[in-house]
């Protein structure tokens, strides 16, 4: 919905299942001018769903239930769709998960941005190296970034000074091969490196600190998308994804704050 809301034709290939809360996720990707033709309703599991609970600090914790998102599938349909755009955003995958990214990085005429799930950063390097090598950004939060490289047998004993250093997490992940990495710490801001040059961008202050929901989905995907509009220029597309970050802590829940292009560029 992100990318949609600055500008980009943008389709969504989700799951969903036959009740009312897939019906009002078509609805509001419909309202919010999302492509809805590769959504897919999986009839016999229900739409699935997180509960949040948001604490005083306004930070959260969430319990998901995956039900009907572990059914996804990418047939000859979803593959045409996938050759014939220019970037694919990935996030969190759950049941043939390894069979699906097959398939989604075959693809070679796309930039894929990748924030990888649980499920992802518990199968471990061995199980996501090969498809890092294609990845034109992956974006992680210290956390996931420690549990990869640890998972990684030449760290596995690594000290803490060092797991805790993130430029060290940068450039053990840079060599992977993804072209991109993009590590974001909280209230550290995000720090990015590229195989040459580290970057930086503190958080800016947001009016009021209301609900941290979907922060990271919302910096990730307005630093990809800011990378295509500035001719990939990482520290303006950090700046700009801690921009649009601002505005959505300062609104109830993932959706309600993000900005549309002309309020993210003025």
């Amino acid at each position: 919905m992100n990318f949609a809301g600055l500008g980009f034709e943008a389709a969504a290939l989700v799951p969903v299942g036959n009740d009312i809360r897939g019906t009002a996720v078509i609805e509001n990707f419909k309202n919010r001018g999302v492509d809805i033709r590769l959504v897919q309703r999986v009839r016999s599991h229900e739409t699935g769903f997180t509960f949040f609970i948001v604490c005083q600090d306004s930070e959260h914790v969430g319990f998901s239930h995956r039900a009907a998102n572990q059914f996804l599938k990418i047939g000859n349909k979803e593959m045409k769709a996938l050759r014939d755009t220019k970037w694919i955003y990935i996030t969190s995958l759950s049941g043939e998960w390894k069979q699906m990214l097959e398939k989604i990085f075959s693809v070679e005429t796309a930039k894929i941005a990748w924030n990888p799930g649980g499920r992802q950063i518990e199968g471990g390097i061995k199980s996501i190296s090969r498809f890092l090598k294609h990845t034109t950004v992956v974006q992680l939060n210290k956390d996931e970034a420690i549990g990869l490289v640890v998972s990684d047998p030449d760290y596995k004993d690594a000290s803490n000074d060092f797991l805790n250093d993130t430029h060290n997490l940068l450039k053990v992940i840079k060599k992977y091969g993804p072209r991109i990495v993009l590590i974001t710490e909280g209230k550290d801001g995000s720090r990015a490196y590229d195989g040459t040059n580290f970057y930086h961008q503190n958080i800016l202050a947001e009016k009021k600190r209301v609900d941290t929901t979907g922060v990271g989905d919302c910096f990730g995907s307005t630093f990809a998308a800011a990378l295509e509009v500035t001719d990939f220029d990482i520290q303006k597309s950090m700046k700009l994804g801690a921009k649009n970050t601002a505005s959505v802590i300062g609104r109830q829940g993932a959706q309600n704050g993000l900005l549309t292009k002309k309020q993210l560029f003025k």
